[in-house]
């Protein structure tokens, strides 16, 4: 795309070199002011289609220190060039029509090659907007887009030229004259327009409908609650956006990262050359539980909590956690853990609460351990089978597997209920397991049970 930009803006500086000499030959040939008009349009447009070309080049440079936002806006700089001269070159032809009009000096030859040149003109300048407009929205060049309006422009100007030099074979006085104003006129009108959206671009206005546009993308991407901001600019053929949006802080990291990817992939989908950045901001949503809250603000005090109860007396509530403190810490730096907790648990909820927290030592390191002998996982099997007769709703027991840490075992096992058992009687059958097991076993340290489905 790039070498293309640069292909189709060098053959418009071509093509602008030609139309000039063609008219100011037949202009200067014939005294025709509407036809030197189009030559000086034409002239601007070699400069105009110049700068074009330096800014396509210059704007496919890599972003650096010194342009962050990499070299985009020297193409917005290009066009607001071309508009300036444009203004220059339509005040100039409005004064030497005035002056003819004004003086009655008007000595116009009128010949067959007067409207050759504004016909080939209007062939050439067709041929060239319509390639410079493709590409311009292949590319979202607003250069092109610039360079493409003036060859576009020249077509209608071409087309009064014609129209005054016919009315000059017919005897009109003037017609040559406001031929030319209507030239200028119309000129004026598309430089003002692009001179506009060029500024626009320059000091950053978001164009129409985009920032809706983007609002529309990034709220039905999943996961994502709200939008607090979004902003956007323009630079050359890129749209720089940044947002902050809302998502609940229940949400795991992870998560939260994949939508952000998300939103990114689906905005540049819709919007051409969009570079976007997305902030998030946690949220506290309505449907978030107490459990939940808790468990957030000790991950945000980089704590783990679990078995978290809640029981409400009246109208005041008691909560109480298992909570994991490095092992290595001593007592009193384990209970300021738990109290800089509660304390925060207890602003959050409201000081009509009650918390306590179970400390329990984590290990921060992975510990070496060792298999269970033949003669261990015998007793352990033994115990189990003992276990399932007791508890009746156990429908098999499998997958036992031990190992030894420290002179302590730990036991992990698959338990197979009832499918239809409540998930609450099913947490109590593992949990009276767990019990058990270190009753008739105490070296056992801890025992995992992963409660199945078990199927007919």
């Amino acid at each position: 795309m790039e070498q293309k930009k640069k292909n189709v803006a060098l053959s418009s500086v071509f093509a602008s070199l030609l139309l000039t000499l063609l008219k100011l030959a037949v202009g200067l040939i014939t005294g025709s002011i509407g036809i030197l008009s189009e030559a000086a349009h034409s002239g601007l447009d070699l400069v105009a289609a110049s700068i074009t070309y330096w800014a396509v080049r210059v704007s496919h440079k890599p972003a650096d220190q010194i342009h962050p936002y990499g070299h985009g806006k020297f193409e917005n700089i290009s066009a607001l060039a071309e508009t300036f001269l444009l203004f220059l070159t339509c005040g100039w032809i409005i004064y030497e029509a005035l002056k003819r009009l004004t003086t009655g000096k008007v000595e116009i030859e009128i010949a067959w090659y007067s409207f050759a040149v504004m016909i080939i003109s209007i062939i050439i300048d067709y041929s060239r907007s319509r390639s410079l407009n493709k590409i311009a929205k292949e590319s979202n060049s607003q250069a092109l887009e610039a360079d493409a309006l003036h060859f576009s422009s020249d077509i209608y100007s071409s087309l009064v030229v014609i129209a005054g030099l016919v009315f000059v074979i017919l005897g009109v006085k003037g017609a040559d004259a406001f031929a030319a104003i209507g030239v200028a006129l119309f000129v004026l009108f598309i430089s003002y327009k692009l001179g506009r959206r060029t500024i626009d671009v320059l000091v950053d206005t978001a164009p129409k409908g985009l920032t809706e546009k983007v609002k529309d993308i990034v709220l039905k991407t999943e996961g994502v609650v709200q939008i607090d901001r979004i902003r956007l600019r323009p630079s050359g053929p890129s749209y720089f956006i940044d947002m902050i949006i809302g998502i609940s802080r229940k949400i795991p990291l992870e998560t939260m990262n994949k939508i952000t990817k998300n939103i990114e992939t689906n905005v540049q989908k819709e919007i051409q050359g969009a570079d976007v950045v997305v902030h998030i901001k946690p949220l506290t949503l309505k449907d978030e539980t107490i459990v939940e809250q808790i468990q957030i603000m000790a991950v945000n005090q980089s704590l783990s909590v679990h078995d978290v109860s809640v029981q409400t007396i009246d109208d005041k509530k008691f909560v109480s956690f298992d909570l994991e403190v490095n092992s290595k810490l001593s007592l009193e730096k384990a209970h300021k853990e738990a109290d800089s907790l509660e304390k925060i648990i207890k602003r959050e909820l409201g000081e009509n609460i009650e918390v306590n927290a179970h400390i329990e030592p984590l290990e921060p390191v992975t510990i070496s351990g060792a298999p269970l002998s033949d003669l261990q996982m015998q007793l352990i099997l033994k115990i189990l089978d003992e276990i399932k007769r007791e508890i009746k709703s156990i429908n098999n027991i499998h997958d036992v597997s031990g190992r030894e840490v420290k002179k302590k075992l730990f036991i992990t096992l698959h338990c197979e209920l009832d499918k239809k058992i409540p998930l609450e009687d099913a947490h109590n059958v593992s949990t009276r397991i767990e019990y058990l097991m270190k009753e008739k076993l105490p070296n056992v340290e801890r025992t995992i049970v992963h409660a199945e489905p078990g199927y007919p």
